[in-house]
């Protein structure tokens, strides 16, 4: 009887464990994802300023970005 107790206690403190380590990664992940669509936002947020001030220069800025600009 002690020892199923205490095997009980030692997969429950092993799963705690291993609940642990993938919520630290899962949540690093989902921080580093937040943080890429933020910058994402503000970069949108950005160029639609620009857009709407330069449409020249957003015209360059999107050349630029995709690649479709003269080569040198």
């Amino acid at each position: 009887m002690v020892r199923n107790i205490t095997g009980f206690a030692m997969f429950a403190f092993l799963a705690m464990i291993a609940f642990k380590i993938l919520a630290g990664v899962f949540g690093a992940l989902l921080g580093l994802l937040m943080t890429v669509l933020w910058w994402a936002l503000v970069g949108f947020v950005i160029y639609t300023i620009i857009k709407l001030v330069a449409p020249g220069t957003a015209r360059k800025i999107r050349e630029t970005v995709r690649g479709e600009g003269h080569a040198t």
